[in-house]
């Protein structure tokens, strides 16, 4: 029995008037690929965003009810979000690669987070780990921009793990991403999870069976059901579910 990673209870997001989550609990277990399904501007990516407080730069945001890390609260007085971006972290939509050296983009954040071992070892380390060094070795130091969409898109997956993190939070990663890029993608995920729990958002459903071992389904905000990948396509609970994956409307 896989233990819990991230728990949410009661968790509601406020754009100033605006209802966007509205009351959802869930358990995001360690160690498991977790996606998030649903039409646009159901919420989901608003949810993610909100485990690592990249929500912190929104304005007129606002977030109530328990949204924990490890038993912590992510939103405490005592939680520090440069520690929780560090545990927890992203990677977004489209690949976005500092203008920079690929050796560079993976040692930034080490760097200023005051690693102080083999800078080497550790840029070798993650781009093994996203699936990346055979095709970069020979062009650290080129600028990471060169690299192709999704080479760039795994670079930033380097660049993650190249921090160490518990979580990598994935929003739609390979939705700008060609057909053999978006499978590689899925392989890295598959071999990733070996290490780090994940949680993506993705808009294809197909993607989300086959990559995932837990879906969550949100519809207007609400959380309408979240439990085990393949009994929630093959026999949902909810009609809205059924309704969703058959494409019976989003």
């Amino acid at each position: 029995m896989s233990e819990n990673i991230i728990e949410a209870k009661d968790l509601r997001i406020f754009y100033g008037m605006n209802e966007a989550v509205k009351g959802v609990s869930f358990k995001i277990k360690k160690g498991e690929v977790t996606a998030v399904i649903g039409p646009s501007g159901c919420g989901k990516s608003t949810v993610l965003r909100s485990f690592n407080r990249m929500n912190d730069f929104i304005s007129n945001i606002k977030i109530t009810g328990g949204l924990s890390f490890e038993g912590d609260e992510i939103y405490g007085p005592k939680m520090d979000p440069a520690v929780i971006r560090r545990d927890i972290g992203m990677v977004f939509q489209r690949p976005n690669p500092f203008p920079k050296s690929i050796y560079k983009n993976i040692v930034w954040g080490p760097k200023i987070n005051g690693y102080k071992h083999n800078w080497d070892e550790l840029v070798e380390k993650a781009l093994r780990r996203a699936a990346l060094w055979d095709e970069v070795k020979d062009r650290l130091h080129d600028s990471a921009l060169d690299l192709s969409g999704g080479q760039q898109q795994r670079l930033c997956i380097a660049r993650t793990i190249a921090m160490s993190p518990k979580v990598i939070l994935m929003d739609e990663p390979c939705s700008a991403l060609d057909p053999k890029a978006t499978a590689r993608i899925e392989d890295l995920i598959g071999e990733l999870k070996k290490r780090y729990t994940i949680v993506t958002v993705t808009h294809n459903m197909q993607q989300a069976a086959r990559i995932s071992d837990e879906t969550a389904f949100f519809y207007e905000g609400e959380l309408i059901e979240f439990g085990n990948t393949n009994e929630l396509f093959t026999n949902p609970k909810e009609k809205r579910t059924e309704d969703y994956i058959t494409g019976r409307f989003g």
